[in-house]
């Protein structure tokens, strides 16, 4: 066989064996073995903030937490142990579900929200790729939430129009009395995968209960009860704003 039809051989190889020769490759110069996210699945690369970000675990085979999420004992309240249930109707997934959603959502698929519900303090440590923040207290009037606001983020990015005649002040009316079910279209409303620091962290249930309260269906609300938590200990790959 010549060098060209040798070269042409290997390329081919690694351009099929793909992310998970690499992987293999880094574990290697790490002193360990491959870490995938499945057996089958080593990374996927997503779009964040328009950039291509790789969403692949710690290759370290000697790797620790992340400091940030070695607390085993933060004060309750308001760090208080969540239900493993957020509220009827609502799924609880996990980080292989939050992958398929980010990564259907990477592929075109506009009927998926993926949203980091934590305050920009929180996130400005790391969120998932792929993920965007809408705030807990951006759907709480209690918490500063204006209802333009409110409006603003329903129809930019939950896929939630006001029904019929409906306006601001119709909106506010609604929610100062408790039932928005005729205010807001829920037609187009998309799937909600939410999450906030983990089991312990009540910003991402905060915001299910409020959408909850304002007529989002239930089933189309998905909660990522591990979070944060859960996806660092999991040496998951993070991104920064």
């Amino acid at each position: 066989m010549t060098s060209i039809k040798k070269l042409t051989t290997i390329t081919a190889m690694v351009l099929t064996l793909g992310v998970g020769f690499a992987g293999g490759v880094f574990a290697d110069s790490h002193g360990g073995k491959p870490v995938g996210i499945t057996p089958d699945l080593m990374s996927i690369t997503v779009k964040h903030n328009g950039k291509d970000v790789e969403i692949i675990r710690n290759q370290d085979n000697k790797a620790v937490v992340n400091p940030a999420f070695a607390k085993t004992s933060r004060p309750c309240p308001p760090f208080c142990i969540q239900p493993m249930q957020v509220a009827p109707g609502v799924e609880t997934i996990g980080e292989g579900e939050v992958i398929k959603y980010i990564a259907d959502m990477n592929d075109g698929d506009s009927s998926i929200f993926v949203g980091d519900s934590r305050t920009p303090d929180w996130v400005a440590k790391g969120t998932i790729p792929g993920a965007v923040n809408v705030s807990w207290t951006s759907l709480v009037p209690a918490k500063g939430a204006t209802t333009e606001g409110i409006i603003d983020v329903m129809s930019k990015h939950f896929g939630v129009k006001l029904a019929g005649d409906s306006d601001a002040m119709d909106v506010n009316e609604a929610i100062t009395d408790g039932d928005t079910s005729s205010v807001f279209d829920y037609s187009g409303a998309k799937t909600l995968v939410l999450f906030c620091n983990g089991m312990w962290c009540g910003q991402s249930p905060a915001s299910i209960r409020t959408l909850l309260k304002y007529g989002y269906p239930a089933e189309k609300i998905k909660y990522f009860r591990g979070g944060m938590q859960t996806w660092e200990i999991l040496g998951l790959s993070t991104a920064k704003p």
